[in-house]
C-alpha cells in the first residue's frame, strides 16, 4: 500500500510564539515565510473583522509564493468594545492599552486561515474574552520597565508577567498567546496535516 506523503506546510509568521505553540501539538512546519502585509485597520472595520481580513491576507500573499503548498496564517488582534488595540512599539502605547484594559474585560480575536495545495481557503475566527484586574500605577510602571509589552497586540503577553493580571479567561488560552490550537489543528487535519504522534 503506497504511503501518502502529507503536503509542506508554510508558516507565514515570523511569530516565536506561533511556531512554539504548533511544536506543542508536534506540527513542525518545512518553511517560515512571514507575509508581509499593510495592517492598518480600515475605516469602520471592527476588530473581529480585522483580524479575519488579515489572517486571511496573510495566507494569500504566502500561498502565491509557495505553490503546492498548505500556507497557514493567523493575526491576533485585540478589542475593546469597537476599538482594535495596537501593537504596542513605545512605552506611551503600551500604557494607553494597559490603562484601557484595567479592570474590564476585552476581547482577544484569533482570525486562522490555511489554503491548501489546490488553493482551497479554510477560515475560522476565533474569540476569547478575557477580564483584566484593576492595576494600580506600581503594577502598570513594572510592566512597562519589564519590555514584555514590545510588539504585542494590545501591549501584553499573557503567557509572561501579565498573567498576573489575568481574572478570568473565557474561551481558548492559546488564542491569546497567539494561534487557537484545537481550531488549527482541525484546519490542518482537513489539508491532510496531522501531529507527528
Amino acid at each position: 500500500m503506497p504511503v501518502t506523503v502529507p503536503p509542506r506546510l508554510v508558516l507565514a509568521s515570523a511569530s516565536p510564539r506561533r511556531l512554539d505553540l504548533l511544536k506543542q501539538i508536534r506540527i513542525v512546519p518545512s518553511a517560515v515565510d512571514p507575509a508581509d502585509v499593510d495592517e492598518a485597520p480600515l475605516r469602520d472595520e471592527l476588530p473581529r473583522q480585522h483580524a479575519a481580513r488579515l489572517g486571511a491576507e496573510k495566507a494569500r500573499v504566502v500561498a502565491a509564493r509557495h505553490p503546492g503548498c498548505v500556507v497557514l496564517a493567523a493575526d491576533t488582534v485585540v478589542g475593546v468594545g469597537r476599538r482594535i488595540l495596537p501593537k504596542a512599539e513605545d512605552e506611551a502605547t503600551a500604557r494607553t492599552c494597559l490603562a484601557l484594559l484595567s479592570g474590564r474585560r476585552h476581547h482577544v480575536y484569533g482570525g486562522v486561515t490555511l489554503i491548501g495545495p489546490d488553493g482551497r481557503e479554510w477560515h475560522k475566527l476565533v474569540d476569547t474574552a478575557v477580564t483584566f484586574k484593576r492595576l494600580d500605577s506600581r503594577e502598570m510602571d513594572a510592566y512597562i520597565r519589564s519590555g514584555e509589552w514590545h510588539g504585542k497586540a494590545g501591549g501584553y503577553a499573557i503567557q509572561g508577567l501579565a498573567g498576573a493580571f489575568v481574572k478570568q479567561v473565557n474561551g481558548s488560552y492559546p488564542n491569546v498567546v497567539g494561534l487557537p490550537l484545537l481550531e488549527t489543528a482541525n484546519l490542518l487535519a482537513a489539508a491532510g496535516i496531522r501531529p507527528d504522534l
